[in-house]
């Protein structure tokens, strides 16, 4: 079973509100990394995104490489650590 299956399994048995606070707690930290974007920035992100309706071919060299500085400025990679430590409470190891 992949890691969706896997997490989705063990998401059915924390509680409703479990599931909630989850859920807030990962919006918050999206809220955090997309604050780093500058006035503006966050708009254009979303309309390149919509112009490419999902395929890189649908927007010029220019443009592909205006979402790849916005996206970077996001911080991806600190955004999924940050919300994998914070939200998931299995996989530590007990002392």
């Amino acid at each position: 079973m992949g890691l969706i299956g896997t997490v989705g399994k063990g998401a059915s048995k924390w509680s409703l509100w479990g599931r909630i606070m989850i859920v807030a707690e990962v919006a918050l930290i999206a809220k955090r990394h997309l604050d780093k974007l500058g006035p503006g920035e966050a708009g254009e992100l979303r309309e390149l995104l919509v112009k490419s309706k999902g395929r890189p071919g649908n927007l010029t060299s220019r443009e592909r490489s205006r979402i790849k500085a916005l996206v970077t400025k996001l911080e991806p990679g600190a955004f999924a650590k940050s919300a994998a430590t914070s939200t998931v409470p299995f996989g530590k190891k007990k002392a």
